[in-house]
């Protein structure tokens, strides 16, 4: 009760006034705390991403370096030129689009991260390993902004605003 009745209130109404150093102090510790959690939760999403793109990649080249071993022991079998490579009609009978029509069907739905974890439980493992031990991956190329730089941007972009009107 005491921290309150020490502030300045607007006439007519029981808000500060946003002159208050200590009400900028706590908007200033709000935003702070705001771009830290948005910077954690894009930091959590780039890490699924790059898991679930390891993963694709892993299957794909799983499934190629099969299917290359199996043509090629084939053929030395038969001697046969038609069994030098996978037609489009073998990879479809060995259910490549299968295993795709599954990652669309849950990039497809509204809650995608979740029924992705639910579909793909070492995903998310993978994603955890890569926040921690894969850091220099998820780092924004600016870096993480403060207050003050989204501040001095907001003047500057204003100012530009009132040089050059005709330009915005």
């Amino acid at each position: 009760m005491g921290a309150t009745a020490s502030r300045k209130k607007t006439p007519g109404s029981g808000h500060p006034e946003h002159d208050d150093p200590a009400y900028r102090r706590c908007q200033e510790l709000k935003m702070e705390r705001w771009i830290q959690m948005h910077y954690q939760i894009k930091q959590r999403e780039q890490a699924l991403a790059i898991a679930q793109h390891r993963e694709l990649f892993y299957w794909l080249g799983g499934f190629y370096l099969s299917a290359i071993y199996g043509s090629a022991s084939y053929y030395q079998r038969t001697k046969r030129l038609s069994a030098r490579g996978p037609t489009p009609a073998a990879l479809l009978r060995h259910g490549l689009l299968h295993g795709l029509g599954v990652r669309q069907q849950a990039a497809s739905h509204s809650s995608c991260t979740s029924i992705y974890l639910s579909i793909y439980p070492l995903s998310a493992a993978e994603a955890n390993m890569i926040m921690e031990h894969e850091q220099e991956l998820l780092h924004w190329p600016g870096g993480l902004p403060s207050v003050a730089s989204i501040d001095e941007a907001r003047m500057e972009n204003e100012m530009e605003k009132k040089m050059h009107p005709h330009h915005m």
